[in-house]
């Protein structure tokens, strides 16, 4: 499901950003790293609006650096 609208999707077509052991919040564009994992869709205003409202923060409670928003809303999904 995508943190931000709330669609159910075939996982294969959302990115997954992963939350490891240590701490660490990254993209993870293979969706097979071990950690915590919340999905965000492809759609220009789910990942807008993933940043306005700092729903990363709130998917693993803790501080998200600013750069995690800025690799997933400059990016495209890639496979």
């Amino acid at each position: 499901m995508c943190i931000a609208c709330r669609q159910m999707q075939p996982k294969k077509e959302m990115l997954r950003v992963v939350r490891n052991a240590d701490g660490e919040i990254y993209p993870d564009y293979t969706g097979k790293a071990p950690g915590r994992g919340a999905y965000i869709c492809a759609a220009e205003d789910c990942r807008k609006k993933l940043d306005s409202k700092k729903l990363l923060n709130k998917a693993f409670s803790a501080a998200v650096p600013q750069t995690v928003y800025e690799q997933i809303g400059g990016e495209g999904h890639e496979q």
